[in-house]
């Protein structure tokens, strides 16, 4: 049985350390995202609490009518901020990974391309296209991993701008309908 080589063991190495990385990264990203959850339910249920403490406390419906209606505003606005919240933590852990992912292709690439030209060098006439096939292969994935890149880049601005604009809207909705007038009972808007 052959004994793997120091370079063999190296590479192993360092792509288990990449791998670990990134699953670090993500594992983070999910604890924020389980921390947030259970600070919405906490918060989420101590209003209820305090809502429903209110809400029994009413004896005419106007006052009841009018208790419902001023929960829908803070509610919209606090899903507002959740969603900005998940969205932040989605992509700060898309920006880790991108980072460690570009580290570790860096790592890699250079070596790479130096084992070629080194080969380039030394190889026996009549291997040219096979060398050149190589470095056509090394270029394809260069070009890939930049067009993902960017495309990722370009997802998650789409995305973050996508979503600045149905906050705005959102927010200027409800202050719109929290500026309004409350109907009187039977009164028709």
């Amino acid at each position: 049985m052959t004994q793997p080589s120091p370079e063999y063991l190296a590479a192993a190495k360092a792509n288990l350390d990449a791998f670990f990385g990134v699953a670090g990264k993500v594992f983070e990203g999910v604890e924020k995202l389980a921390a947030l959850n259970l600070q919405v339910v906490r918060a989420t249920l101590a209003e209820a609490q305090e809502n429903m403490t209110k809400v029994s406390g009413t004896t005419e419906p106007p006052q009841w009518f009018a208790l419902q209606a001023g929960f829908t505003g803070p509610f919209a606005e606090k899903s507002l901020s959740y969603g900005r919240q998940v969205f932040d933590i989605a992509s700060a852990t898309q920006a880790e990974v991108t980072q460690l992912a570009q580290t570790h292709y860096e790592r890699y690439n250079d070596p790479v391309q130096a084992l070629v030209e080194e080969a380039a060098k030394h190889s026996p006439a009549g291997s040219e296209a096979a060398i050149a096939a190589w470095k056509s292969a090394i270029a394809a994935t260069t070009t890939l991993y930049e067009t993902l890149q960017k495309t990722g880049q370009q997802a998650v601005q789409v995305a973050g701008s996508n979503f600045d604009a149905v906050t705005a809207t959102a927010s200027k909705a409800l202050q719109s309908n929290s500026g309004q007038a409350p109907v009187a009972a039977g009164a028709k808007r």
